[in-house]
C-alpha cells in the first residue's frame, strides 16, 4: 500500500493465524486490547465521515472505536456463514452488505441493517468478448475451459488438468492458471501434445491484468469457490464447476450452494476432483442445452454493480442519511437502477 502512494497505519493486533498453543494465546488479548485506544487515536485525529470495513478480527479495535466516536461504520461480509468476529461486531455497525441474503437471516438485525449487495468485483465492462477469445486462441465455434485454483491447495488442480489434459483438448480449448510451482510441469506437458492440437492448451502461472479477458473469453469456469470468483462468474452469467476448498469452516462450500441449488454451479467435493469428474464436468460444454441453462441461471445471479450499491450505504452513512431500502439496494446491485 506505501509503495502505491496510500497512506497506512498499522495497529497493534494481528491477524489470528496461529492455531496452536503458544504465547501467542497469552499476546493476541494484549495486543486487541491495545489496539482500541491505538485506533481511537488515529481516528480522533482524522475523524472519518464514515468507516467501511470487511470485518474479521482485525477490524474489531476500529469498530470499537468508532463506535466510542460516533463515526459510522459500514462492515461488508462476501461469505455465506458470517465468522465469528462478524457475529460479533455485527450489532455495532450503522449497516451491514452482505453477498448473499441467507447471511441476513444469520446475523438476524433489525430491519433496515442488512443489506444483500453482492460481492464487488473488478470492472467487466468494455471488454470485446471476440477480442478475448481471439487473445487465447478460440477460433469461431470454439469452446474455452478456464481452470484455476486460486492459490490454496492448487496442486489438485494441476494434477487433474494434467492427467487429463490430451483428452481435454481433442474437444476444447484450455486456459490453465498453474500458480508459479506448477508452471514448469504444465510446460512441459503442452510439449507432449501432437503439434495440431498444442495451442489449444495455454498454461499460466497467473493471470493478473488478463483475468477478465479469460473470464469474458470462458465458456465454462472451473475453480474454487471464493466469493469474487463466484460474483465474477454471475456476473458474466458463466456457468460454473465448483470445487470448495475444504478447509476455512466450510465457507467455500456454503458459498457456492446456492448457486448449485440455482442450477448456474456443479458441485464437485475436492477429494473427488481428477481428471475422471474434470472431464465429466467439461461434458457440459458439450449439451448446450444444459450450457445455456446454467448460463441463464448464473446471469439471474449476478450482481454486476454490488460496488456500486456498497459505495450507496457508505454514502448514505457518512452523510447520515437514511439507508436506501433493501429492495432498491438489490436492484441497484444488479444495474437495474442508475447511480
Amino acid at each position: 500500500m506505501p509503495a502505491a502512494g496510500i497512506p497506512l497505519r498499522r495497529l497493534a493486533v494481528r491477524s489470528l493465524r496461529s492455531s496452536d498453543r503458544s504465547v501467542h494465546l497469552v499476546l493476541d488479548p494484549a495486543r486487541l486490547a491495545m489496539s482500541v485506544p491505538q485506533a481511537a487515536a488515529i481516528l480522533a485525529r482524522q475523524r472519518p465521515a464514515a468507516i467501511f470495513t470487511t470485518g474479521g478480527y482485525v477490524a474489531i479495535p476500529i469498530i470499537l472505536a468508532a463506535r466510542s466516536l460516533r463515526i459510522p461504520v459500514v462492515m461488508w461480509d462476501g461469505n455465506v456463514i458470517p465468522g465469528r468476529s462478524v457475529r460479533a461486531t455485527a450489532r455495532l455497525v450503522a449497516a451491514v452488505a452482505v453477498s448473499s441474503a441467507q447471511t441476513c437471516a444469520t446475523l438476524a438485525l433489525p430491519e433496515g441493517r442488512c443489506f444483500e449487495t453482492g460481492t464487488p468485483i473488478r470492472e467487466l465492462e468494455g471488454i470485446d468478448p471476440l477480442a478475448a477469445r481471439e487473445r487465447f486462441g478460440v477460433p469461431a465455434g470454439g469452446r474455452l475451459l478456464l481452470v484455476f485454483g486460486g492459490s490454496q491447495a492448487v496442486r489438485r488442480f494441476n494434477t487433474a488438468v494434467a492427467d487429463a489434459l490430451g483428452r481435454l483438448v481433442e474437444r476444447f480449448h484450455v486456459v490453465h492458471v498453474t500458480g508459479d510451482a506448477g508452471y514448469a510441469a504444465a510446460l512441459a506437458g503442452r510439449e507432449l501434445l501432437p503439434a495440431a492440437v498444442r495451442d489449444r492448451y495455454r498454461p499460466y502461472p497467473f493471470l493478473r491484468a488478463e483475468m477478465t479477458q479469460a473470464l469474458v473469453a470462458a465458456d465454462l469456469i472451473v475453480g474454487r469457490a471464493g466469493s469474487s470468483t463466484l460474483a465474477e462468474a454471475t456476473a458474466l452469467g458463466r456457468p460454473l464447476v465448483v470445487v470448495p476448498y475444504p478447509h476455512a469452516a466450510g465457507h467455500q462450500r456454503a458459498n457456492a450452494l446456492p448457486l448449485v441449488e440455482a442450477g448456474a454451479a456443479r458441485l464437485i467435493e475436492d477429494e473427488a476432483f481428477n481428471a475422471d469428474s474434470l472431464l465429466a464436468a467439461a461434458a457440459i460444454l458439450d449439451d448446450p442445452a444444459a450450457h445455456n441453462a446454467m448460463a441463464a441461471a448464473s446471469r439471474a445471479l449476478g450482481r454486476p454493480a454490488a460496488a456500486a450499491a456498497v459505495a450507496d450505504l457508505v454514502l448514505a452513512a457518512a452523510e447520515h442519511r437514511a439507508f436506501p431500502a433493501a429492495a432498491a439496494i438489490v436492484r441497484r446491485a444488479r444495474g437495474e437502477l442508475p447511480g
